[in-house]
C-alpha cells in the first residue's frame, strides 16, 4: 500500500461508516484502533496487512481520531493470537470473503498460467493480478502467494516450451541444439549486430540470415503467443552463455535458442534492408561527389561572369562587321581561354550533371557492388499485393531469373518482357534503353 495520502483521500477511503461502527462495537485502546485499521485496509487491499508497518501512518492517525485513542496505542494491537483471529473472522463475514483453500491455490496457479503468465512477465506483476483475482472472487489471499506465483510460472512455462518443441522438426531440434553449445561460434555471430555500412557488410548479414534460415524454423512456430512474450525469451537467450543455457531443462534450452533464432532471423532481414538501402544511397552519394569534382577540375567558376558578357555585347555592337577573332576575343581579359571556361560552366547543367551522375554510378555498381545483387535475392523474398507495384515485382523476378548468368551479358533476351513503367524513371530511360530499344541489363538492375 502507498505510503502518502492526501487529507481527502484519506477522508475517502479511511472514514469508518454506518456498518463500520456496528463492528467496532464496544472495542476499546488498541484493540478498537487496530480493527478500525485492519478492516478499513481489508476493503482496500482485499487482504490483512502482514504487520502495523504496512499502515501508513496518516491513516493511523486518521482513523485514531475517529476512534478517540492515541495512535501510538497502535503499537500495542496483538498480531497473533485468538484475538486477532476472531477480529478477521468478523470482518470476512462482514466483507463476505472467505478463508483460501489448497484447492484454491491449485487452481489460481492454474489461472496464472492461463490468462496472466502470457501476458505478464514479472514477479510483482504476478503477484499483483493474483491479489486481484482474489479480491475478485472473495478469497483473502493465500499466505503462500510466492509460491502459488511460481507454479503458476512453472506450469505455463512447461505448456510454452511443450508448443514451441512441438512446432520443431527433427532438423530444427537438433540445429538448435548444437547452436545452444556455442562450439562452431554462430551462437556469437547470431547476437551480433552489423558492422559498418559498406559491400562486405551487407555481404557478411547475408551469410548470417542463410545460416539463420537452414534451421528451419517455421513462421508461425509462435503462433498464438505475444511478440512481448517471445521479445522476453529472446532477452533471455542473448544474455546467456553456453554455460548459461546447458544449465536449463531440454525443453527450456531448445525454446530459449528458437526464440532467439527466430527472433534474430527477422532482425537480421530488418537490418539487411537498412544496409542495402543505406548503401544504394552511399553509392548514389559517392558517384554525385566524384561528378562535382570532375566539373569543378574542368570549368572552375568564372568570376565577374555578368560584366564579360555584357563587354563582348558592347563590342559585338561597336563592330558587327568584324570576326569573332578580332571583335570578341579582346572584349574579355584572357580572351579565347575566358570564353572556353563560360562554355564548359554552361554545358555543366542539370541534364548533364545527371547524365554523367548515372554514367559514374552504373560503373561504379558494374565493377564493385554488383556481386551483391545475386546473393541478397537469394537471402530475401519480395512479396506485395499491392497491384500497382506489381512492374517492380515483375522486375525482381527478371532479375533472379538472371542472377546467375554472368555480368558479360550486357542485355537482356529478345524474347523478355522487361517491365519499363513503373520501374524505370523517366531520367533513366536514356540509359537503360538505347536507341534500338536495347536494354542495358546494369543500369536496369539498378533501376530495379
Amino acid at each position: 500500500m502507498r505510503r502518502e495520502w492526501e487529507p481527502e483521500e484519506l477522508i475517502a477511503a479511511w472514514t469508518l461508516l454506518d456498518d463500520d461502527w456496528e463492528l467496532v462495537g464496544n472495542k476499546t485502546g488498541a484493540t478498537r484502533l487496530g480493527f478500525g485499521l485492519l478492516l478499513k485496509f481489508f476493503e482496500q487491499e482485499g487482504r490483512f496487512p502482514r504487520h502495523a508497518g504496512e499502515v501508513p501512518k496518516a491513516a493511523v492517525d486518521y482513523v485514531a481520531g475517529q476512534v478517540k485513542v492515541e495512535p501510538e496505542l497502535f503499537g500495542e494491537y496483538r498480531w497473533s493470537g485468538s484475538t486477532i483471529e476472531y477480529h478477521r473472522a468478523q470482518m470476512r463475514d462482514a466483507l463476505g470473503f472467505r478463508e483460501s483453500t489448497r484447492a484454491d491455490e491449485d487452481v489460481l496457479a492454474e489461472w496464472l498460467a492461463d490468462k496472466i503468465c502470457p501476458m505478464v512477465f514479472t514477479d510483482e506483476g504476478l503477484r499483483s493480478a493474483l491479489l486481484a483475482r482474489c479480491r475478485t472472487l472473495k478469497i483473502e489471499p493465500p499466505g503462500r502467494v510466492e509460491r502459488i506465483v511460481g507454479a503458476g510460472r512453472a506450469r505455463f512455462e512447461r505448456e510454452f516450451c511443450l508448443h514451441v518443441l512441438n512446432g520443431l522438426s527433427a532438423h530444427s531440434a537438433r540445429s538448435l541444439w548444437e547452436l545452444a553449445t556455442g562450439e562452431d561460434g554462430f551462437l556469437l555471430e547470431l547476437k551480433a549486430d552489423p558492422g559498418r555500412l559498406g559491400l562486405e557488410t551487407l555481404l557478411e548479414e547475408i551469410v548470417k540470415l542463410r545460416r539463420a534460415k537452414t534451421l528451419g524454423l517455421s513462421a508461425d512456430l509462435f503462433g498464438g503467443y505475444s511478440d512481448r512474450l517471445v521479445t522476453s525469451w529472446r532477452a533471455r537467450a542473448m544474455a546467456s552463455h553456453p554455460s548459461d543455457l546447458a544449465a536449463n531443462q531440454p525443453p527450456v534450452r531448445l525454446t530459449l535458442m528458437a526464440a532467439l533464432a527466430w527472433s534474430r532471423t527477422t532482425e537480421i532481414t530488418d537490418a539487411l534492408v537498412d544496409l542495402f538501402i543505406g548503401l544504394v544511397s552511399k553509392i548514389n552519394t559517392r558517384a554525385e561527389r566524384k561528378v562535382e569534382k570532375a566539373i569543378e577540375a574542368e570549368a572552375k567558376k568564372v568570376h565577374r561572369k555578368t560584366e564579360k558578357l555584357f563587354s563582348i555585347a558592347e563590342a559585338s555592337l561597336a563592330a558587327p562587321e568584324g570576326t569573332v577573332r578580332k571583335v570578341v576575343f579582346p572584349a574579355v581579359p584572357g580572351g579565347e581561354a575566358t570564353l572556353k571556361a563560360l562554355v564548359a560552366e554552361a554545358k555543366a547543367d542539370a541534364r548533364a550533371y545527371k547524365a554523367r551522375v548515372r554514367t559514374v554510378l552504373t560503373s561504379s555498381y558494374s565493377s564493385y557492388y554488383r556481386r551483391m545483387l545475386p546473393k541478397l535475392l537469394a537471402a530475401i523474398e519480395f512479396k506485395c499485393n499491392n497491384s500497382a507495384y506489381r512492374p517492380v515485382m515483375d522486375a525482381v523476378d527478371l532479375l533472379q531469373r538472371y542472377a546467375d548468368i554472368p555480368n558479360t551479358t550486357r542485355h537482356y533476351a529478345a524474347s523478355e518482357n522487361v517491365p519499363i513503367a513503373g520501374v524505370v524513371p523517366d531520367g533513366w530511360l536514356e540509359a537503360v534503353v538505347d536507341e534500338n530499344g536495347v536494354i542495358e541489363r546494369a543500369s536496369y538492375e539498378l533501376c530495379a
